[in-house]
């Protein structure tokens, strides 16, 4: 398996047009980041990072060439333009769902959940996926006080780590009831993001993913995610000029955008894809407020 990436080298990447927006990294710092998900006992604060704002280039995604003499590819094929989760740790395909309501939560479980395993068992190959939790963002619905929902997170970070995605993999097979979890564990797993919009093609707060193989290892920072019930772990992001952002305009609701934010191989493969909303200067100033749904699944390969 070649991790090289001739669709991104360096006439590639300087060919694609662009827009220039800030990105919020963390500054590094001698303690664990610690972020409440709720509001913290007082004098305790909602999260001890700092953040510092880098205006950087992210990449159209979308004008990504087909290797040469390749046509592009048609999504249900597997990875559009061969961005390939393996080796930058995001893909894209088209996809329509029979959701009609995504924040009906029993229609998303029943109807939505079996589409996305099925989905990313198509695109990765995979023996089994378990969709566990999911998260539907609309920043009007928040400011109306309705729960459940949540604003787009515009921190550069990834929601797992090498510990917590098998902590977290753990957790969520015994609450399933699976069987064999000794045996899954033991071989190669990953945790994928399946982003889409609900309602309008996004034009506010879009999402920029991280070309995974451009991240150091330094630049990943645990952190504790603080839920009233139990707490995660996830990473923080530091600056590193070597970052490849990239996005996908106008990415519309029957597009799925994949995200790698864990991976059990360490042999090369990427593990770890970044992320982060951010504030689109080419936006219209009136632009509907972004309305996603990401779903988190357990993705397993078997042998």
């Amino acid at each position: 398996m070649s991790l090289s990436s001739p669709i991104l080298s360096k006439p590639v990447l300087e060919d694609l047009p662009y827009v220039e927006a800030v990105l919020n990294y963390l500054t590094p710092m001698a303690e664990k980041p610690v972020n409440y998900t709720y509001e913290p006992p007082a004098g305790v604060p909602r999260q001890n990072g700092v953040y510092e704002a880098h205006k950087l280039p992210i990449r159209n995604a979308r004008a990504i060439p087909s290797p040469v003499g390749d046509a592009p590819r048609t999504v249900s094929s597997a990875n559009a333009r061969d961005l390939s989760l393996d080796r930058e740790g995001f893909a894209y395909a088209s996809h329509n769902s029979a959701v009609r309501d995504f924040y009906d939560e029993d229609e998303v479980r029943r109807v939505y959940y079996p589409e996305a395993e099925q989905l990313l068992a198509d695109v990765t190959g995979a023996k089994k996926v378990l969709v566990f939790d999911h998260n539907l963002r609309n920043i009007q619905r928040v400011k109306q006080g309705e729960n459940n929902i949540k604003e787009p997170v515009k921190r550069v970070h990834n929601d797992f780590t090498a510990k917590s995605g098998y902590s977290r993999a753990r957790a969520e097979l015994q609450a399933s009831g699976t069987d064999d979890i000794e045996e899954l564990l033991q071989h190669r797993f990953s945790i994928i993001n399946v982003w889409r919009p609900i309602a309008q093609p996004v034009q506010e707060s879009p999402l920029a993913v991280c070309d995974a193989q451009s991240i150091a290892p330094k630049d990943l920072v645990a952190g504790d995610l603080v839920y009233r019930d139990r707490v995660g772990e996830t990473y923080a992001i530091t600056y590193n000029p070597a970052h490849r952002w990239f996005y996908f305009p106008q990415l519309q609701p029957n597009e799925a955008l994949f995200i790698k934010c864990f991976d059990s191989a360490e042999d090369g493969r990427a593990r770890f894809a970044a992320h982060t909303a951010f504030d689109d200067p080419t936006s219209p100033p009136d632009a509907p407020p972004r309305e996603s749904i990401e779903l988190r699944a357990l993705v397993f390969y078997g042998n």
